[in-house]
């Protein structure tokens, strides 16, 4: 498999000399041909700062960026190609679309600055418009548009010129929640059928999931954690995975003893079994994704048993708090009926019950 982008031990700061704030610390990652890998993380993580670096937006201060077999940036060399130099196609969350110009010549622009002749553009952006389902759309101005329909004016233009990777910064984030569902599929399926390489930043751990083959995970400026999406979820290395990939239970309990993966817990004054993850070697925090609770009105092993709170409907199902007023024991879980008050038993299944 050819790589089509090498990030290597790549530092960007902010400011400089004494005031120098370190944005990326030493990020190295590959993106091959034909895969889609999503740069998620929090605000402040490095990850819109990385794709602008990549895209000539940055000024890194040490490490190498390659581009297929090109060399873009080399802090050794002290050489930076120019962005214009770059040939990838950009798209913004803000779309940056010419408002007096029509969705053909949005799209022609980088063309006409390539210097192309008048009928291979009319060629290429007419394929390219096509592709998008927007061949009838061409004669008009972006303020006629969806917000949907300028997102794909702005990924026609940057597909425009068949670049080697495409690079996506929050693409989605401007739509509705309706819409971004819809575009996700659009925009997994498109980069699956034309065979791109694309980077896309993201902040939504379930956009990254639907989208990407690859997630890279930052903190701080640096990568957390890489994986598929499955093995980003299910087999979080470290805390900071496993809290930002789902929707968590954190548990107050006491590590009674540990034998390898094997952990054996006081909750709430009840003995369960759980796994260590990670270096295991933690603070002993403990955590299990809200959908791994199985609630039970009979006695079941690896349980706590608590009072139901409140019920909170959300469309597919019912999402249940569980309160001990004594000892403030929560717990949030599923269940497909809204239950009736009393007292439960929540299972803890021991593989799903992390400790890290």
């Amino acid at each position: 498999m050819t790589n089509e982008l090498t990030v290597n031990e790549l530092h960007l700061d902010y400011g400089s000399g004494a005031s120098a704030n370190p944005i990326l610390k030493g990020v190295s990652m590959h993106l091959q041909k034909g895969e889609v890998v999503a740069l998620l993380g929090p605000s402040g993580s490095g990850k819109t700062t990385l794709l602008r670096a990549v895209a000539g937006l940055e000024s890194p201060k040490a490490g190498t960026i390659d581009i297929g077999e090109r060399n873009v940036y080399d802090g050794t060399r002290g050489f930076e190609m120019p962005a214009e130099n770059r040939n990838l196609g950009l798209v913004f969350q803000s779309y940056a679309l010419w408002p007096h110009k029509t969705v053909f010549e949005n799209v022609a622009y980088g063309l006409k600055l390539r210097k192309l002749g008048a009928s291979e553009i009319k060629d290429k952006v007419g394929d390219v418009l096509k592709n998008l389902g927007l061949g009838h759309l061409a004669e008009r101005y972006p303020h006629q548009l969806s917000g949907g329909q300028q997102q794909r004016v702005a990924i026609a233009r940057a597909l425009v010129y068949n670049p080697p990777v495409i690079l996506l910064d929050e693409p989605l984030s401007n739509l509705d929640a309706k819409l971004r569902e819809e575009a996700r599929a659009f925009l997994r399926e498109l980069i699956v059928r034309l065979g791109l390489s694309a980077l896309m930043v993201t902040h939504d751990q379930a956009e990254a999931m639907a989208i990407s083959d690859r997630i890279l995970l930052l903190n701080n400026g640096k990568i957390e954690q890489q994986g598929t999406p499955q093995s980003m979820y299910e087999t979080p290395d470290s805390l900071f995975t496993a809290e930002f990939m789902g929707s968590n239970n954190r548990v107050s309990a006491r590590v009674v003893q540990r034998d390898g993966v094997h952990v054996q817990l006081d909750i709430n004054g009840a003995r369960l079994q759980a796994t260590a993850r990670g270096a295991g070697a933690g603070e002993g925090t403990t955590i299990i994704r809200v959908e791994e609770v199985k609630v039970s009105a009979e006695q079941v092993d690896n349980a706590i048993a608590l009072p139901l709170l409140t019920c909170m409907y959300l469309g597919d199902r019912f999402e249940c708090l569980f309160k001990d007023e004594g000892s403030g024991a929560t717990l949030r879980a599923y269940s497909k009926y809204r239950l009736d008050a009393g007292r439960y038993w929540l299972q803890l299944p021991k593989e799903k019950l992390w400790v890290f």
